[in-house]
């Protein structure tokens, strides 16, 4: 069986994306870092495949993707939308964020995750 989750070629980009994390995915982090969020195990820039992702609970195989102004274009959306198809396809559920929700909005995005648990 192949291994799709933390591919060895992808380490370094996981840790420098670690370290340049945006406000948002810091805010998101203290969240639910060391099973805040319902005793759910978070990992974040965790890789599945040629993605990374930006949350990810192995327990529900739910990717959380935190999206600031770079997705708003035609172009990227396009992208994201490929990328959440091929990840569905495998069997993953994946929500969206907006940064500034996340920012602004941090109760409602954790019960609106909470109601998507399998």
């Amino acid at each position: 069986m192949q291994k799709i989750h933390n591919r060895s070629y992808l380490i370094k980009f996981r840790r420098r994306l670690r370290v340049r994390d945006t406000e948002a995915e810091q805010v998101f982090w203290e969240h639910v870092r060391n099973r805040k969020l319902n005793g759910l195990k978070f990992k974040r820039q965790h890789s599945i495949c040629n993605y990374i992702v930006d949350f990810y609970c192995h327990s529900q195989k739910l990717v959380i993707e935190l999206d600031g102004d770079y997705h708003i274009t035609p172009e990227q959306d396009a992208k994201d939308k490929l990328r959440d198809d091929n990840l569905k396809a495998m069997g993953f559920k994946v929500l969206r964020f907006r940064n500034d929700k996340v920012l602004n909005s941090i109760d409602t995005i954790k019960k609106e995750i909470i109601e998507n648990l399998v």
